[in-house]
């Protein structure tokens, strides 16, 4: 009760003319949630309460109007665990999770990452789910599978090279006339704004190669709770130092 009149308190002295317009989060800390809460079940448990979270998440989000959100929740490390009875039931739940998102008629979900890392049938879902909501003119929600901030600077320059490569350009050319902005045409959020606001759980505060190129002038937002006991208050909390702080974009 008291945290319900807290969450109103605290909505209601938002600016929501200065909320941000992309929000991305690092919902971490769900295998330890997991180690602390269900110490004797299989950490999927851990992973599917942090799912839970996520549309919780993406609920409060579009509640106060944010038109994007980016998720991250499977980086490239992850996919080096050798233990395949952890891995395996994550990529389930990752599948899962997107197929629910896209199934809101409001909502666009959008796979960023390298899906060939993936298993194909496990590609094969998130594809399928992506698909299922082109044309939803709601909120957009990019879901990071399969993603490393280094890999993704490294296909873009790679898919640069090879579309300037197509129309004759020599490296010496590119190199003389290369732009900030052909860069960002070939990210795997190309078209996007960059995140205003990062979020991070589990009391971590690093970015871990997330968004590297599009993080640049965002704001971050570091909170100890892990994902799964991220609460709606955090979140206000979270928006709330975003609407206090004075954007300078490195002027």
């Amino acid at each position: 009760m008291l945290y319900s009149v807290y969450e109103r308190r605290l909505l209601r002295s938002l600016d929501r003319s200065q909320l941000p317009r992309h929000v991305a989060v690092l919902a971490d800390g769900n295998r330890r949630w997991a180690r602390l809460n269900a110490p004797n079940e299989p950490l999927v448990a851990g992973y599917q309460a942090g799912a839970d979270k996520i549309k919780d998440f993406v609920g409060w989000c579009d509640g106060v109007g944010i038109p994007m959100v980016t998720l991250w929740v499977l980086s490239t490390e992850n996919l080096n665990r050798s233990e395949a009875d952890e891995l395996n039931p994550l990529l389930g739940v990752i599948a899962q999770l997107m197929e629910d998102l896209a199934g809101n008629p409001k909502w666009q979900v959008q796979l960023v990452g390298d899906p060939s890392l993936l298993p194909e049938p496990i590609s094969r879902r998130l594809a399928l789910a992506q698909g299922r909501s082109l044309g939803h003119t709601g909120m957009h929600i990019n879901v990071a599978v399969a993603y490393g901030g280094r890999r993704e600077l490294r296909d873009a320059v790679r898919a640069l090279l090879e579309a300037e490569a197509e129309k004759g350009t020599t490296l010496p050319e590119l190199a003389q006339t290369l732009e900030i902005g052909m860069i960002s045409e070939y990210l795997y959020t190309a078209g996007q704004p960059d995140p205003d606001l990062i979020i991070r759980t589990s009391g971590e505060q690093r970015l871990s190669g997330f968004l590297m190129w599009q993080s640049a002038h965002s704001e971050f937002y570091f909170c100890e709770a892990l994902w799964p006991d991220f609460r709606r208050v955090d979140f206000i909390r979270a928006l709330r130092s975003y609407t206090q702080r004075e954007r300078r974009f490195g002027r």
